[in-house]
């Protein structure tokens, strides 16, 4: 027989004080919703359909949409995008694929997946897509689905042509996906006023909730959609209409994730009591003092001010630093953790729900500050924390 391992707690892994994640995701949770996340009920009780009931309604505030098609997706926000494609795309549909980064680009590996007949646009220069690149594309070629990402937290970009390219797709009946992972409740993204059809999030970015729960939003449009396909969807756990049936008709789908339902419960009924309006000016107001606070200390960011992603913050790199060293360093030190890239030279730094405190902002700028003067960079680190304080 073979023996059993020896005792490992979790203690001998995880730091006495915990991290500050200042990184692009997950993001520290509030107390309430963390308690919520200690909690197990029945998934099919009554209790359960209570519960469901006023995440839906808080989740259509949210998203800022009347539709009722609103679902909860047992897994990361990268699921919530694959049931989206997996339920609009199928062989014989055609894709457009706006790639701005890493996770815009995901997109296209799902549809590819499903038999979609894939064009990716891409956009190697770090900028937002404009309604003229796109409107030539629409128009030398037809599409089903256009897939857009809000904010591409891979390199710090933020799409801020979405409003005009969703209402142009909308104007040639082709249906719109969009990435708001790192946005929704971080910045303006009203789903109904865009015409939007398909909006995805996750529950450990700007949401402040726990990872392994998402949300995502149908039109109606999109829906009449998914209900007219012919072939069935490829994904059991992910097909729209199974899911459907637990999150509106109180029907058994599969055991529901229910700590973090109830979780995502408490993190949505907070943006309700702070209000969209607020939230969107605390998450840009943290994002300026810290954008000022990293310039003034001699750093440069990556991407220019007009279309800088607010909830995630890309740095570059100085010649001769190593941000695997430099985000070690953060962490020993000063246990604050921020992110590397996905192969460029920049750091990462979030702004989402918790992490846009002022306490915060000034813990995670001195602890770069200084491990970065302790890896041998002059900086004024001084000037860098007057900027913020002022």
């Amino acid at each position: 027989m073979i023996n059993p391992p020896k005792d490992l707690p979790l203690a001998e892994i995880i730091p006495d004080e915990p991290l500050l994640l200042m990184g692009a995701g997950p993001v520290p949770i509030p107390n309430i919703v963390s308690q919520a996340n200690g909690v197990v009920i029945n998934h099919l009780g009554d209790t359960m359909n209570q519960v469901i009931d006023r995440v839906k309604l808080m989740a259509a505030y949210t998203f800022q949409t009347k539709s009722k098609k609103i679902l909860g997706i047992s897994g990361p926000a990268s699921a919530a995008m694959e049931m989206a494609i997996s339920n609009l795309v199928w062989s014989g549909r055609k894709i457009l694929v706006l790639k701005m980064g890493t996770f815009s680009g995901r997109f296209a590996e799902m549809a590819t997946a499903v038999g979609g007949d894939v064009t990716i646009l891409e956009n190697n220069d770090y900028k937002p897509f404009t309604k003229e690149e796109v409107e030539k594309e629409l128009n030398q070629n037809d599409y089903d689905v256009i897939t857009i990402t809000q904010g591409e937290t891979s390199c710090g970009l933020k799409n801020i042509n979405l409003k005009e390219i969703a209402l142009l797709a909308h104007s040639k009946n082709v249906l719109t996906i969009v990435d708001a992972v790192c946005t929704l409740s971080t910045m303006e993204l009203p789903m109904d006023e865009w015409k939007l059809d398909v909006v995805v999030t996750g529950g450990q970015k700007g949401l402040s909730s726990i990872p392994g729960v998402s949300l995502i939003a149908f039109s109606d449009k999109a829906w009449k959609e998914i209900e007219s396909r012919k072939v069935p969807c490829p994904h059991w756990c992910l097909d729209a209409r199974k899911a459907y049936g637990f999150w509106n008709d109180k029907k058994y789908h599969y055991t529901a994730p229910v700590p973090g339902i109830l979780a995502l419960h408490e993190a949505l009924r907070l943006i309700c009591l702070e209000s969209l309006e607020s939230r969107f000016e605390r998450h840009l107001n943290s994002s300026k003092d810290l954008q000022k606070g990293i310039e003034s200390m001699g750093l440069e960011l990556f991407i220019p001010e007009e279309f800088r992603l607010n909830s995630v913050l890309a740095i570059k790199l100085p010649q001769g630093i190593n941000s695997h060293d430099l985000i070690e360093h953060m962490i020993k030190a000063y246990y604050v953790e921020i992110s590397g890239a996905f192969g460029l030279d920049i750091i990462r730094i979030g702004q989402m729900g918790q992490q846009c405190r002022p306490q915060n902002i000034i813990r995670a700028l001195y602890a770069l500050g200084m491990s970065f003067k302790n890896m041998g960079l002059d900086l004024n680190l001084a000037a860098g924390m007057a900027a913020l304080e002022q």
